[in-house]
């Protein structure tokens, strides 16, 4: 079966496009399959860094064709200039190699107009969004007033469109007395627009007609299953369905193609914007955790540059994730970062309101709530960023990464050691 789904199993940021960066060397093609341009992938390849956000990690090897598929929410200008930056970097990002669905939804201008004015009216209770628009996108898209990529090929149709949205929110805009929309933001999505045009394709009978020929395909989601808008921490979420169940109807595949559910945690815990983490740490050990910021895989977020919010790993969640996605494997990164560490704790258990659960509360309040019951392993100080086989691994360490798979009850057949391609350690 030639479809391998890649997921993020904690709150987004686990280094999925380092994994799919090496998993694409097999793939004929890699489909993003939900989220937008609040995505962000770094990828380091020799001398390099590349941070992409909506075209897929695969770009950047040459056999590779790349898909946006129609679950995603798509800002034409971002599009744009991420082409543009990835062209000038000699990387060759024709039609050829990218295809864009034309039932993907369009973010507009306005979309990221009302995305700012909603996180800013919400005040203390702000969700913590990217402000890239993506949730007002698909509050349009199900509510039958989105606008489809596919429409850009007729420019004045789009046009059309794109002034019927976008003069109501000036009207909001002006009575909030908020910035509006100006003809200049406008003229820039309808030039991004008719570059875009060759790129556009019914990218469902594409990635079908590719199965029955037996090509490999890659499903690459952005965001984590602890964001998904439905199996998340409701409110404090994405918009979209970053599991496995997204990657179906984010692409237009059934599940008889499936070989594998790759899910990709980090050794700890982190998380961007507000909502429960109840193994969050703050002072030296968050700190240690985090990095300075002056490393590109430091903490911090790619989009957005926030310092993210560090801890210990919450096995609890990571079960749950296992168990949404159904993972036949996880791959772990950043092992490297607990070098140093005299011991090491994973959340094995909550208690909320004295009673010990092993499973999430469904609620937001009892997350809150909810207090760690910590298992303590002991660390190890030597570095691994030059270790390439579990025999490399302190044994501490190897221990570690045993105890997550026993915890999870999956594989764990590769952990990431640094931040290139080669950093990587084989556990089998």
């Amino acid at each position: 079966m030639p479809v391998t789904i890649m997921i993020g199993a904690q709150w987004g940021d686990e280094g999925k496009g380092r994994v799919v960066d090496s998993l694409a060397t097999q793939a004929d093609v890699v489909a993003r399959y939900s989220g937008g341009d609040n995505a962000g992938h770094t990828v380091f390849v020799g001398e390099e860094l590349f941070k992409l956000h909506l075209i897929p990690s695969g770009i950047l090897h040459p056999r590779t064709v790349c898909v946006l598929g129609n679950g995603m929410v798509i800002n034409p200008v971002s599009l744009v200039k991420e082409i543009d930056q990835l062209a000038a970097m000699g990387i060759d990002v024709t039609p050829d190699r990218l295809i864009i669905s034309t039932r993907a939804h369009v973010i507009t201008p306005a979309h990221i107009a009302l995305d700012a004015l909603r996180e800013r009216a919400l005040g203390a209770q702000a969700i913590g969004t990217t402000l890239r628009g993506i949730g007002p996108a698909y509050l349009d898209k199900v509510g039958r007033s989105g606008i489809r990529a596919g429409s850009m090929r007729d420019l004045a149709e789009f046009e059309a469109l794109l002034r019927a949205a976008i003069d109501p929110t000036n009207d909001h805009l002006r009575e909030a007395g908020a910035d509006i929309v100006d003809e200049a933001r406008v003229q820039a999505i309808l030039d991004a627009a008719q570059r875009l045009q060759p790129y556009l394709q019914d990218t469902t009978a594409y990635l079908n007609r590719r199965l029955r020929d037996g090509s490999q395909v890659l499903c690459e989601g952005a965001q984590g299953t602890l964001l998904d808008v439905d199996h998340g921490s409701y409110p404090f979420v994405t918009s979209s369905n970053p599991s496995v169940g997204g990657a179906l109807s984010g692409l237009g595949i059934g599940p008889k193609h499936i070989d594998r559910v790759i899910g990709v945690a980090k050794c700890f815990s982190t998380r961007v914007g507000a909502g429960p983490m109840p193994t969050e740490l703050d002072g030296p050990l968050a700190d240690r955790l985090r990095g300075t910021g002056e490393n590109f895989w430091d903490e911090f977020g790619t989009t957005t540059g926030r310092p993210r919010r560090c801890g210990w790993l919450d096995a609890v969640l990571l079960r749950y994730a296992v168990e949404i996605n159904g993972f036949t494997e996880l791959v772990i990164t950043k092992l490297d970062v607990l070098s140093g560490f005299d011991e090491l704790k994973i959340a094995v258990a909550y208690e909320v309101d004295g009673q010990r659960l092993d499973y999430p509360p469904a609620t937001v309040a009892e997350i809150e709530r909810a207090q760690p019951v910590y298992e303590t392993l002991p660390g190890w100080q030597e570095p691994v960023g030059e270790a390439r086989r579990l025999d490399d691994l302190p044994e501490n360490a190897a221990a570690y990464v045993r105890r997550i798979a026993e915890l999870c009850g999956v594989p764990v057949p590769v952990v990431t050691v640094g931040p290139e391609r080669d950093q990587v350690v084989q556990m089998a």
